[in-house]
Parts: C-alpha cells; sequence; structure tokens
C-alpha cells in the first residue's frame, strides 16, 4: 500500500494570498484556477526556484519567470496567458512570500545628491498597481476598438526581437565597419522594429467592430494596421501607450535622510536581479 510521506506536514505552506489586478480576467480556458474568493495562495520559493531563476538563458528566453509563478502560485496552470497587468503583482508577491515585504535599493537625492539605501515595503508598492480600464472602447470613424493586455508570452517574444536588433544596431556605432554594411543594417533593423510596433498594437486589440462585422482574427487586425491611414494607427498607437503606462507601478516617495528632501523614485522590476538581491 502506497503511505503519505510523513514530512509532508512540513512542506511549504501558503505565505500570502493575492488579488489578481486583473480579477482573472483575459485567461483563456484552463490557464487558471480561480479560487471562489477571488484570493490566490502564494507559496514561498523552493531550492529549485532560486536556481532557476539564477540560469541566464532560462531567464532571457522568459521560462525561468514562468516555471517560478506556476511553482508558487499553482492557480495559474499556464503563467505564458498571464495578461500583462498581473505580472509585476505576481512577482512582488512571490518575493514577499519567500523573503518578506522589504526590499532595499539604492537611491540618490535630486536636491542634495546624497546617496543612500533605503527599505521599499513591497506591500505598499502592490497596492499601488491598478489595471488599465480595458472596459473602454475607443471609436474612429466608422470602427470601435476594443483592447486586451498582452499576454507574458507575447511581451517576452517581442523583448526578444528588440534585444536582438539592439545587438545587431552595435554595428552602427563600430568605426571599423564600412559604412554600406552600416547602412544595411540600419535599414533591416528597422524594417524590424516597425513591423514589431505594428505588431504589437495589434496583438493589444481584443476586437474590431464595423457596422456589419466583428473582426477578431490578429490577422486581419494585423493586416488592416499595415495598411490603415497612419492618423488612425497614430491613435491607436498612442492609446495602447496610455493603457500601459496607467497599469505600470508608479514612482515611490523617498524622504532624503541627510537634507530630508522628499522626491519620487523610479521603482522598475528587473526580473534578471529582483530576487538576485533578496536578504
Amino acid at each position: 500500500m502506497l503511505q503519505s510521506n510523513p514530512l509532508s506536514q512540513f512542506f511549504r505552506q501558503p505565505a500570502i494570498h493575492i488579488r489578481l489586478p486583473s480579477g482573472g480576467k483575459f485567461y483563456p480556458v484552463g490557464s487558471i484556477n480561480m479560487p471562489p474568493n477571488g484570493e490566490l495562495p502564494v507559496l514561498p520559493m523552493t531550492a529549485v526556484d532560486e536556481i532557476t531563476y539564477r540560469t541566464p538563458d532560462a531567464l532571457f528566453n522568459g521560462s525561468a519567470v514562468v516555471s517560478v509563478i506556476q511553482s508558487c502560485v499553482p492557480s495559474i496552470k499556464d503563467a505564458w496567458q498571464m495578461p500583462s497587468q498581473d505580472i509585476d503583482a505576481v512577482m512582488i508577491a512571490i518575493r514577499i512570500a519567500s523573503f518578506g515585504h522589504g526590499m532595499d535599493i539604492n537611491t540618490q537625492c535630486p536636491a542634495c545628491n546624497h546617496n543612500d539605501e533605503v527599505t521599499l515595503d513591497l506591500r505598499a508598492v502592490n497596492d499601488m498597481i491598478h489595471p488599465g480600464d480595458y472596459n473602454k472602447n475607443l471609436e474612429l470613424g466608422d470602427l470601435k476598438f476594443h483592447f486586451k493586455p498582452m499576454s507574458y508570452k507575447e511581451i517576452n517574444s517581442n523583448n526578444q526581437v528588440q534585444f536582438d536588433q539592439q545587438q545587431a544596431l552595435r554595428i552602427v556605432n563600430d568605426d571599423s565597419a564600412e559604412d554600406a554594411v552600416k547602412i544595411k543594417q540600419l535599414t533591416a533593423s528597422m524594417k524590424i522594429i516597425n513591423e514589431l510596433t505594428i505588431r504589437t498594437i495589434a496583438q493589444s486589440i481584443h476586437t474590431i467592430q464595423t457596422s456589419d462585422a466583428i473582426v477578431t482574427e490578429f490577422h486581419y487586425i494585423l493586416e488592416f494596421l499595415t495598411n490603415c491611414e497612419s492618423k488612425i494607427f497614430n491613435r491607436l498607437r498612442d492609446y495602447v501607450i496610455d493603457l500601459k503606462q496607467s497599469s505600470e507601478i508608479k514612482p515611490v516617495d523617498i524622504a532624503c535622510a541627510e537634507c530630508t528632501h522628499t522626491y519620487k523614485q523610479p521603482f522598475t522590476l528587473d526580473m534578471t536581479s529582483f530576487f538576485g538581491n533578496a536578504s
């Protein structure tokens, strides 16, 4: 007869519970098990999770983030499908569950240039995360646009393309490279970056509604963005940027220990070091 592990009572247990900024919306069927109360249990990281997160290749291709999320927030079955508005909140919750709510950051006062190390309360940072309002639509002439947050898979894939082009463009600043080679690389990279911009906007559009059709197919939306008037595209681009910025973590208030000046300190969640500087 199979017996349960007598040590199972000492396995890790949920340290905190969180509500997702998205409220569980925009997850494909089967990618999340939402508890009835809407609060997801968050487990501390295991030793394997910490090793995974320190693997450069896994960090670059996104698999480390996905693995850690699915390990520590088991209600999320497919973290690749997470909407963008939930990513920061979940990662902060995992850090709180694993290392506590305090996080030390380096900062410099803009008034007196005093360098200091301050401790942020990550609970307060998480409370500042608010989802963009994706219930609103945008009407441009006879077209009505409905939007959605991008998935982590889409964001990670786009970031890899952007990184590759940044690396490729290094040749433009290489004095030893011939001008013809530089121009060719610059032209190729700009084409890819422009295509990526259009794809990013398309990935943020859920539906385009006309007087007699509702279009949800990605390839149709992408084709429309490639062929629409520039004023329509620019309006859509600006709207998507505003949606994205509205859900980003806002700067935190810091009081200088030297001169008492209060200033705003940007807080960015750098996936490569977020868990590396845990105390």
